[in-house]
């Protein structure tokens, strides 16, 4: 026997899928322990182990690999807590991170701090000023040596860092992404002034060009590089002591995993591992039911989140952005609002209700919890309406209290307002429902994309409960929520569906088209890298795909987007319908006829994306056939709307149900992690792998 099990570590929940190569799939839940995650994650690798009836060293014996998402780093970076670092660059171009071109005006923000100029600041600097020196050193744009690297200076500098309490090294040069000489070489140096320091190179981490982002995401590397590679080796070494066979792997926000040894090294491409297990999962499970355009969304305890599947492949970026900082990362397009089960209700000084940013989180957690919280969250607001049984979350073993969330709801919600308890509650609700919508509606149509053309998935351990809402606000008319043992801990099924995906690429600017022989020079040594590094997972892999792209943009432009390119030797007609597969790309994005053709296309940055694929996948097994109506298992009053009031709802077993049972809203349907509501208008139907299938118009009605 053996099991592959993927482990998500949430702000709130840790959740743990296993599976097995005999098509077994169990899954487990249970709380984050911030400040040491690991403890969290043995918890709920126990919790497996006792669904199997086995020891913790007997399951992990027999484990072939475990992907773990977490976290820690973005969390450390969106919240500053980071140790001290170093940044070395060019002579001359120290104040890059500081200025932050005109970028740091506008990323990040949303359309109303944009409108208050006034109101703009950029205070968000990575690290102090007397942290960044420089050396005297210059390569040109074509890769020579114009001033060789000045060593004397910059053993000083070093010495300067380190007597001033720096932990890590950041090495940036101006344009070390066509040659790296310097910076090995400055890396070198560090090493004789103190071998113990972390140290991240530009051009390992982020080989392209553009001066401002690339020290950015090298900076911010390395801040999160120390402390993740402490986690893991901890984590790894209890894993090891438990008797874990195979690798502890990573979650990167590529949409695949690496090895825990190799992901300080490029610490920064991990900072979306957690986002990115649900749309994996998306793709795993449309495979099983024959989608391909899929909307994945994840409501967890603290953020909820979006990305986007076209055509069976989800969508991809590549950068991203933390605190008004880009960072150059290839990337699964995630979206993500603070709005979770645990996210805060109040009131802003208009008296207008708002949900999140903020979040319970774990400790002290919603009101309900019983732990000391007293800030009202969406998690009050689903019990207080009767989504939520009173009897608690994880089959009891998470008792609620609703006397608690009343009060919370009443105090800060209600009485301010002047509703009832149960008209907050209400509003809450709607708010929800209505900004998660907002949300969806910017993720798919700012790609170009019509919703009504997409399947809407939802999980995590709130999105069944508002996952009817927030589809009819973009018009979506097909929902599927994964049940059976992945109900809430879907995106660590994601994980453990993930491959190994590792990429490489280089800046090498050059106008289309252009001579054949570039690109296949580029591309050959970007795909022995990435060979290379896949030969160091210490994994077998049943086969290995290489994938190739160039971001393109027109002449003048300021931004690239990525076009594939064909296997094999290239030669103009590759090389032409790379550029034509950009121009299709940029008319889906921007309109038709909005590319300029007449004014040049310029090929930026080349890409080498492998995949190792792992053995064996999870995939979920069918469920029996139904013999008959379903059942309810109980009534209480539900509450969906003010206007509507309170409605006696049947509540459904989730365990009772089976293949080809058909519910009609208003219900409830219960799982020992999650709670699904049916509006009224809306059916559900088991699917034969239990999912169910929420439409928002009764069946057999035009949509």
């Amino acid at each position: 026997m053996a099991y592959v099990i993927g482990v998500d570590v949430g702000g709130t929940f840790t959740d743990a899928v296993l599976d097995d190569d005999a098509g077994t799939v169990l899954a487990a839940k249970s709380p984050s322990t911030p400040p040491d995650y690991s403890r969290g994650v043995l918890d709920v690798l126990e919790l497996l182990a006792e669904q199997l009836g086995r020891s913790l060293p007997e399951m992990l014996a027999d484990t072939h690999h475990i992907a773990h998402g977490t976290t820690s780093s973005l969390n450390a970076l969106v919240m500053g807590d980071v140790p001290p670092v170093g940044f070395l660059t060019t002579k001359g171009h120290r104040d890059s991170i500081f200025i932050m071109n005109v970028e740091g005006r506008y990323l990040g923000r949303s359309p109303h701090e944009l409108q208050n100029v006034l109101g703009q600041d950029k205070q968000h600097g990575l690290i102090p000023k007397r942290h960044a020196l420089e050396v005297t050193e210059r390569i040109d744009r074509d890769g020579t040596v114009v001033v060789a690297l000045d060593e004397d200076e910059a053993r000083a500098a070093i010495r300067s860092l380190v007597a001033d309490g720096v932990r890590a090294i950041a090495v940036s040069l101006l344009w070390s992404f066509r040659n790296p000489a310097h910076e090995r070489r400055l890396r070198e140096l560090i090493a004789e002034v103190d071998p113990e320091l972390f140290v991240a190179l530009s051009s390992e981490v982020s080989p392209r060009i553009r001066e401002f982002a690339r020290n950015a995401t090298t900076i911010m590397s390395t801040q999160i590089g120390p402390g993740l590679r402490d986690y893991l080796s901890t984590l790894e070494s209890t894993l090891r002591e438990n008797s874990l066979a195979g690798p502890l792997l990573v979650m990167q926000s590529n949409g695949g995993a690496v090895a825990a040894a190799e992901a300080p090294a490029t610490a920064i491409s991990t900072v979306g591992s957690v986002l990115t297990g649900g749309v994996v999962g998306s793709v795993a499970l449309g495979r099983q039911l024959g989608h391909r355009n899929i909307i994945s969304t994840d409501v967890g305890g603290t953020t909820f989140l979006a990305g986007l599947i076209v055509d069976g492949e989800p969508v991809r970026d590549t950068t991203t952005v933390i605190n008004h900082h880009p960072i150059n990362v290839p990337t699964l397009r995630v979206d993500a609002i603070g709005s979770g089960g645990g996210a805060i209700a109040w009131l802003d000084a208009g008296g207008n209700l708002r949900i999140g940013p903020h979040s319970a989180q774990a400790v002290p957690g919603p009101a309900c919890y019983g732990n000391g919280g007293t800030e009202p969250t969406n998690t009050d607001a689903n019990l207080v309406l009767g989504i939520l049984p009173e009897r608690g979350l994880l089959g009891g073993r998470k008792p609620l209290s609703l006397e608690l969330a009343r009060q919370a709801i009443d105090i800060r919600i209600a009485k301010p307002l002047g509703l009832t308890v149960e008209e907050a509650a209400a509003a809450i609700y709607t708010v929800q429902n209505a900004q998660t919508g907002d949300l969806l509606r910017k993720t798919v149509v700012e790609a170009g994309h019509d919703p009504r053309d997409f399947v809407l998935y939802a999980f995590g351990g709130a999105g069944p409960a508002h996952c009817a809402g927030y589809a009819a606000e973009v018009g979506v008319d097909e929902v599927v929520v994964p049940l059976g043992p992945v109900a809430s801990a879907f995106s660590a099924f994601g994980l453990a569906s993930s491959d190994i995906v590792l990429a490489a690429e280089l800046s090498d600017p050059t106008v289309v088209p252009f001579d054949p022989t570039r690109a296949e020079r580029n591309f050959a040594d970007l795909e022995q890298r990435v060979r290379d590094g896949l030969a160091r997972q210490g994994v077998r892999f049943e086969t290995v795909q290489v994938h190739r792209e160039i971001d393109m943009r027109y002449t003048m432009q300021l931004a690239e987007l990525t076009a594939p390119v064909a296997n094999g030797p290239l030669d103009i007609t590759a090389i032409e319908a790379a550029a034509a597969a950009f121009e299709k790309r940029y008319a889906e994005m921007f309109g038709k006829d909005a590319g300029f053709r007449e004014a040049g296309i310029q090929a930026i940055t080349f890409r080498v994306r492998g995949v190792g694929v792992l053995p064996f996948s999870p995939e979920l097994p069918t469920v029996a056939e139904a013999t008959g109506p379903a059942e309810p298992a109980s009534r209480r009053p539900v509450c969906l709307a003010a206007a509507a009031g309170f409605v006696d709802t049947p509540v459904y077993d989730y365990r009772e149900l089976r293949a080809g049972h058909v519910l009609t809203g208003p219900a409830v349907v219960e799982v020992p992690t999650t709670t699904v509501v049916l509006p009224a208008g809306t059916t559900g139907t088991v699917d034969h792998l239990g999912s169910l299938t929420i439409r928002t118009a009764p069946a057999g009605s035009p949509s």
